[in-house]
């Protein structure tokens, strides 16, 4: 993520992203195996509403204690119910969490920078939805045919076709995904043509096989 006055200039942020059952993570744990840190901005989302966490405090006291469990825990499920529908809730959670998360970006990527890492992947699946196309170097969209796509969620979350579509159709259709990406990254084959793909990749992005 980058900011002239918090984020180091010295490593390479590429944000990785793409729609639902596209297969982001596998992607990921290409560039893992090669060294590079990759940082999850769903797992940043969870981190910041830890217990006692500030962004936890504030969401409490705007949607109020029901959205914890009986251990202090958020409930994400009942409050994702809760704004689902209601676009002004859900402008008032994003307006909560977002600044924590980018907190915490700045902070992963500062120490990987004090690490002497060159690069960074920051895996955000709504890393475009969310305007924050200007936080990273560049943008990496991985796609998959739509048939694909379908299938892949029905046997993920072990729901119908009709579901899976409505779910799909709520996101930003992957056509349009990939016309911001300056490289696209098809991953509707094996896993063995994706790492194929992958290593083309890298050896453009580094000028060698291993970085």
């Amino acid at each position: 993520m980058k900011n002239a006055q918090t984020v180091p200039t010295g490593i390479r942020v590429i944000g990785l992203t793409g729609g639902i059952a596209t297969g982001k993570s596998s992607v990921a744990r290409f560039f893992v195996e090669k060294g590079v840190p990759v940082i999850d901005a769903d797992q940043l989302a969870r981190d910041a509403v830890l217990p006692a966490s500030t962004a936890l405090n504030k969401i409490v006291a705007r949607f109020g204690p029901e959205v914890l469990t009986r251990e202090g825990v958020l409930d994400r499920k009942r409050l994702g119910a809760m704004v689902f529908s209601n676009p002004e809730k859900r402008r008032l959670l994003e307006d909560i969490l977002h600044p924590e998360i980018r907190k915490l970006a700045e902070m992963r990527i500062s120490e990987a920078d004090t690490a002497g890492y060159k690069r960074l992947i920051y895996m955000a699946p709504l890393l475009i939805e969310a305007g924050a196309k200007s936080r990273v170097d560049t943008i990496w969209v991985v796609t998959v045919r739509p048939e694909i796509q379908l299938e892949r969620l029905m046997r993920r979350d072990g729901i119908t076709p009709d579901q899976a579509q409505g779910i799909i159709d709520s996101q930003m259709p992957l056509s349009e995904k990939e016309r911001y990406g300056s490289v696209v990254i098809d991953n509707s084959g094996t896993e063995a043509e994706t790492w194929k793909i992958l290593e083309s990749v890298w050896l453009k992005e580094t000028g060698s096989s291993n970085g």
